[in-house]
């Protein structure tokens, strides 16, 4: 089966056919390196993030590059409030980026440009583009003359005409039409700049990704994505900036994420309901957060809540438990045995068979447009089957059951893996978990170790008294302790 994918271009889903047979060149736009990250970022990061390990899972060579904007007029007032030089800020705030990303997860970009490594190339696209009459300067700010472009609007669907009408009375009066936009920016006291044929400035917005996804991936690539908020006008720019000066099509599909909303309504600081990455992982495994925001379709909004947090965290548990207790019923030498379902019979050789299928049907989902959520669909029917064999009465570990053991770790390892999923060892993972309430709950579990291991104590001098009191006491902050052979545990409530 081929990949089909919805191009927002084209407004309908369309067969993937990348331009160099094996090869893929992928482009997400990054983040505006002035603050640290919230979860819409996650969002978009988590998508490409999936959608890159899924074309490598598929056999394609993924070039994929996603950039850093390092120069912009936020980061300009933050630099001024705080008496530093842009470069303080945005190198800051990247090292912030890349630490909550590598905690989600997400695997490092092909390349990760930064704006202000490619000031020439930028100037030489707006020259360019001043040379075919799509630009003009004015007292050193340079404009893109929207209505010299016929393509504009193709992306968003707009129509230029109604845009014209919509239009609010620009207060620089300066441009010829409200709708064009900055290439070059002329210097303010207090500004970086940088030399060019209009005099010291800096580069527009819009321009940087122009420049850093043609240098490194040509003036034509296969995908071109990132958050819905961007269609207009920062890729609709982009277009109208690359084709205006290539005559080329700058990206054969455009990709877009839909947004993650607060309780149902838009996040924003105002409505102090504002999530960042590390607010949210202080509270849960990073894993959950992925799960999360896999459990929708990429191009609808997700809702994220407390509850829907909660459902996401259960879900992983159950993919964690089932780990844990294949971990747990399989001796170490035949953990790294191979399945062999020739000896395999009945029932026990339909389930392998099943469990052998689900990788095909998971392909078939993620082939239909990155459908994630149909996709984790049959990850949890490997749950539910091996699950179902392990609580059977009849069963019993033998050379056929380690077989369909082993088989179901494999599809849960393998598909896993391209959701970014399953990297934690399965008692870590709930020991993690269970450290993270506790400290929520103002628990010290360093502390509650020790209780526990005292009650050890009193339990192996036989002062039964003691250890009740322990358990007790333990009790009343809601742990429960949970004794077995090879020792015990402690839960949170």
């Amino acid at each position: 089966m081929s990949i089909t994918l919805y191009n927002t271009l084209t407004r309908k889903k369309e067969a993937f056919e990348p331009m160099r047979e094996g090869k893929v060149g992928l482009y997400a736009c990054g983040i505006t390196a002035y603050d640290v990250c919230h979860i819409g970022h996650a969002r978009s990061a988590v998508v490409f993030d999936t959608i890159a390990r899924y074309l490598r899972y598929r056999g394609y060579d993924v070039t994929f590059v996603k950039n850093f904007t390092d120069v912009d007029d936020k980061i300009i007032r933050k630099s001024n409030q705080e008496g530093v030089g842009i470069s303080d800020i945005s190198e800051r705030y990247i090292r912030e980026h890349d630490e909550d990303m590598d905690r989600l997860g997400v695997a490092r970009p092909t390349f990760a440009p930064r704006a202000t490594a490619y000031i020439p190339e930028m100037i030489r696209l707006v020259e360019k583009l001043m040379e075919k009459g799509l630009a003009y300067e004015v007292d050193g700010d340079v404009y893109y003359a929207v209505a010299n472009f016929s393509g504009y609007g193709s992306l968003s669907g707009r129509n230029l005409d109604e845009m014209m009408a919509g239009a609010r009375v620009d207060v620089n009066d300066r441009k010829r039409n409200p709708l064009d936009f900055a290439l070059w920016k002329a210097s303010k006291e207090g500004e970086p700049w940088w030399d060019s044929p209009w005099g010291p400035g800096r580069p527009g917005w819009h321009i940087e990704c122009s420049v850093m996804s043609q240098s490194l991936l040509g003036d034509t690539f296969d995908i071109h994505g990132g958050g819905e908020d961007l269609i207009f006008p920062h890729h609709e720019n982009e277009i109208a900036q690359s084709e205006g000066a290539s005559g080329k099509p700058l990206a054969r599909y455009w990709m877009h994420n839909g947004f993650v909303r607060i309780n149902s309504q838009k996040m924003s600081k105002s409505l102090d309901n504002f999530f960042t990455i590390r607010d949210v992982l202080a509270s849960c495994h990073p894993e959950v957060l992925r799960l999360f925001l896999l459990q929708s379709h990429y191009r609808n909004p997700v809702d994220f809540s407390d509850e829907s947090l909660a459902e996401a965290r259960t879900g992983m548990d159950r993919f964690y438990g089932t780990l844990k207790r294949i971990k747990e019923l399989l001796p170490l030498p035949s953990a790294a045995a191979e399945t062999n379902p020739s000896g395999l019979t009945g029932k026990n050789r339909d389930l392998y068979e099943k469990m052998s299928s689900l990788p095909g049907q998971f392909a078939a989902a993620m082939d239909d447009d990155f459908n994630t959520a149909r996709a984790l669909g049959h990850l949890f029917e490997v749950v539910r089957l091996v699950n179902g064999f392990m609580a059977d009465r009849a069963f019993v570990l033998s050379p056929e059951s380690v077989s369909i053991l082993i088989k179901a770790r494999e599809v849960l390892i393998e598909l896993g893996e391209v959701f970014g999923l399953f990297h934690t060892d399965p008692h870590v993972y709930f020991q993690q978990d269970r450290d993270r309430e506790a400290a929520r709950r103002g628990l010290d579990a360093a502390e509650i170790e020790n209780l526990v291991a005292a009650r050890q104590a009193a339990r192996s001098a036989r002062d039964w008294r003691k250890a009740d009191e322990i358990r007790e006491l333990l009790a009343a902050k809601k742990i429960t302790l949970e004794d077995s052979p090879t020792g015990t545990i402690w839960k949170i409530d």
